[in-house]
């Protein structure tokens, strides 16, 4: 008799959070998710794959490891071109983009629908703009891409690299996952939603100075820590700059302090100390 009403009992707080509305029902799926014991086989694959879990202190591997759970229980994940998916995939997926939310215990991506995989780069058709404004179709080789509608592409050959070299400023799921959070509130242009409205006045001056110091750079044929991809636009150069936060962060720190705290104030962290 016992179970029947514990059981009764969790569906009337379920229909409760649903109809109090979204917030509280995710609090209420969330904390169901994340009560269960972190599977020992999703541990292992980030032991022996993600160098930068192992660095991590203990209350913020525990709280990736939620994370962890909370996305793979709420986000499909779809082979594409024979790609396999294993729970190791979704893992070390799932693992780095939840660094972009360690500061951030309740948070998710919240127009994310589905993650495709494709085995290695990929190609896709883009129309391009020629001069005297004539279009035509440009095929391009990526290893990842974020679409406003929901979806984000990875290259599993990509993701496994990112992963196993955490100090090299390059992580693909690092950078498109950092353009999902930025096309919450819109298209990928640098200004992701900020909560205070005061704080995108020194974010535009903060980046703003910063992107344009790299366009210059890049122009002029000089080296620069920011990868001069990020020159390409603002919602690249925050991609970009979001690689280095996590895999370099003491160099961005020394070299571009004031890019590092707007990005520590963003992500609410402080990589330097792990």
């Amino acid at each position: 008799m016992l179970l029947p009403l514990l059981l009764f009992a969790g569906s009337l707080l379920a229909v409760a959070g649903w109809l109090a509305g979204p917030p509280l029902w995710w609090a209420w799926r969330r904390a169901r998710l994340t009560a269960r014991p972190f599977p020992p086989a999703w541990r292992a694959v980030l032991r022996q794959r993600m160098p930068l879990y192992r660095r991590l202190p203990v209350p913020l591997q525990r709280q990736l490891q939620r994370h962890v759970q909370v996305f793979i229980a709420s986000v499909p994940f779809i082979g594409c071109r024979g790609q396999v998916i294993t729970d190791e995939v979704r893992v070390l997926i799932a693992a780095q983009a939840a660094l972009l939310l360690l500061g951030r215990p309740a948070g998710r991506f919240r127009g994310l629908r589905q993650v495709l995989v494709y085995p290695g780069a990929f190609v896709v058709e883009r129309p391009l703009t020629e001069a005297g404004g004539i279009v035509q179709d440009a095929r391009r080789v990526l290893v990842g891409e974020s679409w406003q509608q929901g979806q984000l592409i990875v290259s599993w050959d990509d993701v496994l690299a990112g992963a196993a070299v955490p100090d090299d400023g390059r992580n693909v799921v690092i950078h498109e996952f950092a353009h999902q959070l930025d096309q919450e509130n819109g298209p990928a242009n640098g200004a992701p939603f900020l909560g205070r409205r005061d704080g995108y006045r020194r974010w535009a001056a903060t980046l703003g100075a910063a992107f344009d110091e790299l366009r210059a750079q890049v122009a002029r044929g000089e080296p620069s820590l920011i990868d001069p991809y990020g020159a390409s636009d603002a919602g690249e150069f925050f991609a970009v700059v979001s690689e280095l936060f996590f895999e370099r962060p003491a160099e961005l720190l020394r070299r571009h302090p004031a890019l590092y705290v707007e990005f520590s104030t963003y992500y609410r962290c402080n990589p330097v100390d792990w």
